[in-house]
């Protein structure tokens, strides 16, 4: 799979309102995330998704957002400020190779993996990792871009997920995405 990362300045764009019109956060999560749950990010960028799900994990609720872009952690942060959510939105720096999540072993009870995986420099070892965070129950969301990601690349974007020990509970298609729900095999 070819790596291209998400220029910084794309994330103004990722995170306009207008995209609410064709992707709905909360309609997205609400099914995954409720009161209380410890939830991870990777691949947030300027946080589309993650204020919503922080309002959803309400003020007993953490989100653990990821990115290897500063700039895309300082807008979150910015944006997180405005709508009061900051204490619930942990940000972390990651680079290209790990995800900065080792001590969230068996404590994340969602993850929100939004048109990310495609970037990855290895994919493998990101599902190993993710599958490292989920606790007994939890739950994973892998959506990829159909513009970006052809179904031979998805395919095996769940294979490589099969090998780290995470099933496919559930598979959907609308005109833009793909999704899969993984969970612990």
């Amino acid at each position: 799979m070819t790596q291209h990362i998400c220029p910084w300045w794309l994330g103004y764009l990722l995170a306009s309102p207008v995209r609410r019109l064709w992707q709905n956060p909360k309609k997205i999560l609400r099914p995954y995330v409720s009161s209380g749950m410890t939830v991870l990010e990777p691949g947030c960028g300027m946080g589309f998704f993650t204020l919503d799900l922080a309002r959803l994990v309400g003020d007993e609720g953490k989100v653990v957002a990821v990115d290897i872009q500063p700039r895309m952690l300082e807008g979150l942060k910015r944006r997180a400020k405005r709508a009061h959510l900051g204490d619930r939105i942990e940000t972390r720096l990651a680079d290209a190779g790990r995800l900065p999540a080792q001590d969230l072993a068996d404590q994340v009870d969602f993850a929100l993996a939004f048109w990310v995986v495609h970037e990855l420099p290895d994919i493998g070892r990101f599902f190993a990792e993710l599958r490292q965070v989920l606790k007994t129950g939890g739950k994973a969301l892998l959506t990829e871009p159909k513009g970006h990601v052809s179904s031979s690349s998805f395919a095996e974007e769940i294979e490589f997920a099969s090998r780290a020990g995470l099933r496919v509970g559930h598979r959907s298609e609308t005109i833009s995405n793909v999704s899969a729900v993984l969970e612990l095999a």
